[in-house]
């Protein structure tokens, strides 16, 4: 028999029960759908997660107040002053080091802010020009403060777009106006770029002021002198920022005179490391919820196999009819085999839109990203070829090692 006639005859086949043809492809149907729809989740929270990390800033070092927790993560700060360890010299001699771009010490709190009005608490920075360089923030409308107005306590400052809408509304341009951050009157001389949520902070629910305007008027309380609650610290590249990270450890343990084996006073936050550790952490999640899916393929091919054997059985005449008119083993192999791997290629075909589809409608209503990978389309295919060949080899050598004259006497 040439390949075309024994394609049809498998083809006749599954059309002449298409209700348990179609009930034999669900399982792969089902398989292939989760296996795209849990990696586009997992994939989709990774991405969730790099933006939310690299909207906070990139080549990044976090310095704070306190001293480490440990293996757990975080920093312990006492109450008041008492855990505040870092001073605006600490920054200047971190601008030092080999390998810095910027640096800017910060100190931060919360205020009340008021226009015509309209009231809103957020939270607020008092931080040094190169606040911009280092967290990778860009001013839409106006001006970033300079130098001069930091150091002459100007009461300037530069607010978040979440800020803007609560407290301006549309329709007034609130570069130029006069807000009051806490009980003090500041000019607003700019707006920043969008960065939107990370975690559970929205990042543009901020007010930016000069350092000493901040530390002198708004969040003096529990400072002294020049202490900072934090130190931003940008590297050149990625490449430095390790190094530069074992830079200011070793620094801040000499300016402090941390004697070996004794606690830090400080915290080195290496963001890049983070999202390193976020990224591996969200890649296994998606493999975990990939194989978990991938169990009901294997499911799909076992009740292919199962169909397939009863198949042989009811058509053990059919097969011996066939074989005792001229048709080889190899052709009712062949003929089995590819029956068992057109029922799961369809299985797979339909599993890969509906996994496609279940994908972006979770992107549009679960405000979601759908994260659907490249190989989706391959690896459906592919893979849904495979379990048909695997699920369907023992059926079709089954048919294949039929007697004829045994199976023309079989009722």
């Amino acid at each position: 028999m040439n390949p075309m006639e024994l394609v049809r005859f498998a083809l006749g086949a599954i059309t002449a029960h298409p209700m348990r043809s179609a009930l034999t492809s669900l399982g792969v149907v089902i398989g292939v759908a989760a296996v795209i729809m849990m990696t586009s989740i997992g994939l989709g929270a990774q991405q969730n997660v790099e933006k939310a990390l690299s909207s906070l800033g990139t080549n990044m070092l976090v310095v704070r107040s306190g001293a480490p927790r440990g293996a757990g993560g975080g920093f312990v700060r006492g109450a008041g002053g008492g855990g505040t360890s870092l001073t605006a010299k600490d920054a200047m001699a971190i601008r030092e080091l080999d390998g810095v771009l910027a640096v800017s010490p910060a100190v931060n709190g919360n205020a009340q802010l008021v226009f015509n009005g309209a009231n809103w608490s957020s939270r607020i920075e008092g931080v040094t020009p190169d606040y911009l360089v280092a967290r990778d923030l860009t001013v839409t409308q106006g001006q970033m403060f300079d130098e001069a107005a930091a150091e002459s306590g100007r009461k300037v400052a530069v607010i978040g777009q979440t800020v803007v809408t609560e407290l301006f509304g549309e329709g007034v341009d609130p570069v130029g106006q006069r807000i009051r951050v806490g009980p003090i009157p500041f000019e607003v001389i700019g707006v920043l770029g969008a960065k939107g949520q990370s975690g559970f902070q929205d990042q543009d629910d901020i007010v930016v002021v000069p350092l000493d305007a901040a530390r002198s008027r708004i969040i003096g309380r529990g400072l002294s002198g020049d202490q900072v609650n934090q130190i931003y610290v940008k590297a050149e590249d990625e490449d430095a920022l390790y190094q530069l990270e074992q830079d200011v450890n070793g620094l801040l343990k000499e300016r402090h005179r941390i004697q070996p084996g004794a606690e830090d006073d400080f915290n080195v936050q290496n963001l890049t490391s983070i999202q390193e550790a976020a990224q591996s952490s969200t890649a296994t999640f998606t493999i975990l919820l990939a194989a978990v899916a991938g169990v009901s393929l294997v499911v799909g091919g076992v009740g292919i196999m199962n169909i397939m054997l009863v198949s042989v059985t009811e058509r053990t005449r059919e097969i011996g009819l066939r074989m005792a008119i001229g048709a080889r083993r190899s052709d009712v192999l062949t003929q089995f085999a590819l029956e068992s791997v057109a029922l799961s290629l369809l299985g797979g075909l339909i599993g890969l839109a509906l996994g496609v589809g279940g994908a972006l409608l979770m992107s549009t209503f679960g405000d979601w990203p759908a994260a659907i990978p490249a190989w989706a389309a391959p690896l459906a295919i592919g893979f849904s070829t495979f379990v048909g060949v695997v699920f369907g080899a023992y059926p079709a050598w089954r048919a294949a090692q039929l007697d004829p004259i045994e199976a023309l006497r079989r009722e």
